[in-house]
């Protein structure tokens, strides 16, 4: 979240980036309470100094005056008690009323209401060309028996599914390769729990505590626990309310999860077969720097991310993400997109999100009070974390299997696969 007294000493610019990135947050309401906050602070403050100096000064009191001295003691405790419960309920107030407004925005990233206005800024390889009538995804899936949507269904319902066979071992040829690509980049492997805690959520940015119809998380009932929808929630989550040491800063880890998505509101075509489905595994980079490393630390993680695909022969672009369609927490972000001939509304083929990278700056930190102390310097800082993706599995597999597949049907497994999954063709049973 953004520091109150920023938004303060940068109204204007709070409110026009607050428009920019189509975020509903009354910025207004934050200076209005944030200045009751300091009145009640100061009163509160005043009275207590007050109280002790009385208070003191009770043995030098003449007996006579000293009930009367208590009496006006204890007055000024009662008034002390009210002013604190009125602080903190203004305090609540004003965090509420920070939590919604969005991160401010790198001055490259491009200004747009819509996906419309997203910049692409990398472009890898030309949309594969066929000389027969390619299947899409799910086709593919049905005739070399990959997955059960069936059988997910009957079990756990819409948007769930059974892997079988090949693609059981692409999913763990996909977690493998991506995570000894990111060892080699020095990223510390991380197996991190599916559940985090409601205000872990709200500290990476997520609102769980949304309108169910909206609300993009799962809760567990009776506690106060969630499914994670990335492992970009547990990563960050690893340091809440500590000091990091600057000299071992950038902290990189890789964490594997599985991710839970209630996509609430995304009906549509998107959601045919594995490309927005309610669980998934990935593969996930978060990173712990400093102010001054982040951003140079954003790109090598998009390299990274754009190293991975071109290691597995996808053409992919890469875009630059407008203000309007950034998110909350994210400073920048870049979208990987991968060709998928079986997307689009007629199965000709289009550009589908894959990965994404985010330079959340100190946003995140800041609501998990997770900061470093600047050697040479006192008090400490706040972090800057950053996220991306290295591999989401479902959709990682679909620009797989749609951009290998064969004339006769068959599906040849790329590469740098094949260690793991035993075989250089996925054939019908």
């Amino acid at each position: 979240m953004l520091d109150a007294n920023f938004i303060r000493d940068n109204l204007d610019a709070v409110k026009a980036n607050t428009k920019n990135r189509n975020a509903k947050a009354d910025v207004d309401a934050v200076v209005r309470l944030d200045a009751e906050r300091k009145s009640i602070q100061k009163q509160a403050d005043e009275t207590k100094a007050k109280q002790n100096e009385l208070s003191k000064s009770f043995q030098k009191t003449p007996k006579e005056q000293q009930a009367a001295l208590r009496e006006e003691v204890s007055k000024l405790k009662e008034q002390v008690t009210g002013f604190d419960a009125k602080l903190k309920e203004v305090e609540e107030a004003l965090r509420a009323a920070i939590l919604p407004i969005p991160n401010m925005t790198h001055p490259g990233a491009p200004v747009g209401s819509d996906p419309t206005a997203n910049v692409v800024v990398n472009k890898v390889g030309e949309p594969t060309k066929f000389d027969f009538k390619p299947k899409d995804h799910v086709e593919l899936v049905e005739a070399l028996d990959l997955a059960d949507f069936e059988a997910g269904v009957k079990v756990a319902g819409a948007k769930f599914y059974f892997l079988k066979n090949e693609a059981v071992l692409l999913e763990l040829a996909l977690v493998q390769y991506a995570m000894q690509k990111l060892v080699k980049h020095g990223f510390t492997p991380i197996i991190t729990p599916d559940l985090a805690k409601v205000d872990v959520l709200e500290g990476i940015g997520f609102a769980p505590r949304d309108n169910a119809e909206t609300r993009q998380v799962y809760t567990i009932a009776d506690s106060d626990l969630c499914l994670i929808a990335t492992a970009e929630i547990t990563l960050g989550g690893m340091h809440r309310d500590e000091i990091l040491d600057e000299a071992k800063l950038p902290l990189k880890y890789v964490g594997l999860s599985h991710c839970f998505r209630t996509e609430a509101g995304a009906a549509g075509r998107d959601t045919r077969g594995l490309y927005r489905v309610h669980q998934f595994t990935k593969v996930e980079m978060f990173a712990f720097c400093t102010p001054e490393q982040s951003d140079a630390l954003h790109e090598d993680i998009r390299k990274i991310e754009e190293e991975i695909f071109t290691g597995l022969g996808l053409p992919f672009h890469v875009i630059d993400t407008c203000t309007g369609d950034l998110g909350g927490p994210a400073y920048r972000k870049y979208d990987l997109e991968a060709w998928m001939p079986g997307r689009g509304p007629d199965k000709s083929g289009e550009y589908g999100e894959v990965t994404s990278t985010s330079n959340c700056t100190d946003y995140q930190s800041r609501r998990l009070n997770i900061r470093y102390r600047p050697s040479g310097q006192k008090g400490t800082k706040f972090v800057h974390t950053l996220n991306g993706t290295a591999v989401a599995c479902t959709r990682a597999m679909i620009a797989i299997l749609e951009n290998y597949q064969q004339a006769d049907g068959t599906v040849i497994v790329p590469e740098v696969l094949r260690p793991w999954v035993g075989k250089d063709v996925i054939t019908a049973k």
